[in-house]
């Protein structure tokens, strides 16, 4: 078994497809994304139509522009739904820039309190801004806060900042390219008890997808490069993985 722990199904061409091939390839659960309130509505409606998928509501950096009180607010009612597991994709994002600076980091801190007020893992979005991620967690470090770091692409330094901080460290396809010796060093030094896997479909594909629409099924990409990098069988990667996410998120 395993669990596709970031997934946007909204943005693949057949969705019923990709949860269908996701089942036939041992993926029982699949956490969709929002980044902002119309996918936290869709997300919700995935929810209800597939046993399998539960979500996490939130506005994405890129989408910050659109966060307002009123819009915050029936983002944070949908929490109350038993399916919704987690707060996100929310965090920062310096390399497009597609938001202001300042209102993403107002977006990411409303959802930082509501994580802790819901007790609810965020999920955390970082790019090209990894020392205004880690100041904004510290300072709610000592709330109770927990969640993920999505997409790791970050240092082993990091990594454990980010861990002692209370978060796991979710590795996507990009671990497993040529490229990415860097990262595998990372993964391989990381106690597995805080990693999870995930596709971030329709994007990254993994080896040998490369290039092409990454889906939920692929996730098992992640954990075979994981199993080898970290001298575990996949079967190993896939029970410690698949219960960290089922730990992170409350799923049964």
């Amino acid at each position: 078994m395993l669990i596709d722990s970031h997934a946007h199904l909204g943005s693949l061409e057949d969705i019923d497809q990709a949860v269908q091939n996701a089942a036939d390839n041992s993926v029982s659960y699949i956490i969709n994304m929002s980044s902002d309130l119309p996918s936290a509505h869709q997300t919700l409606g995935f929810t209800e139509k597939y046993s399998g998928v539960y979500g996490a509501v939130g506005i994405h950096p890129h989408e910050a522009k659109t966060y307002s009180p009123l819009v915050f607010s029936e983002i944070s009612s949908l929490t109350s739904n038993n399916k919704i597991v987690a707060v996100g994709e929310t965090g920062l994002d310096y390399y497009y820039d597609f938001s202001p600076r300042e209102i993403q980091k107002e977006s990411l801190q409303k959802h930082i309190e509501l994580s802790i007020e819901t007790n609810l893992p965020i999920v955390i979005h970082v790019r090209d801004c990894e020392d205004d991620v880690k100041e904004m967690l510290k300072e709610n470090s000592c709330k109770q806060l927990q969640g993920v770091i999505h997409c790791f692409t970050g240092d082993y330094e990091s990594a454990l900042l980010y861990i002692e901080l209370g978060f796991y460290i979710s590795f996507s396809g990009i671990l497993t390219y040529k490229r990415s010796k860097d990262l595998r060093d990372v993964a391989r030094k990381l106690p597995l008890e805080r990693i999870l896997v995930e596709t971030d479909s329709p994007y990254l594909a993994p080896v040998p997808y490369r290039g092409k629409k990454n889906q939920p099924a692929y996730v098992k990409y992640v954990a075979e490069t994981l199993a080898e990098v970290t001298d575990k069988s996949f079967e190993q990667v896939s029970e410690i993985t698949t219960n960290n996410c089922k730990e992170l998120f409350g799923i049964p």
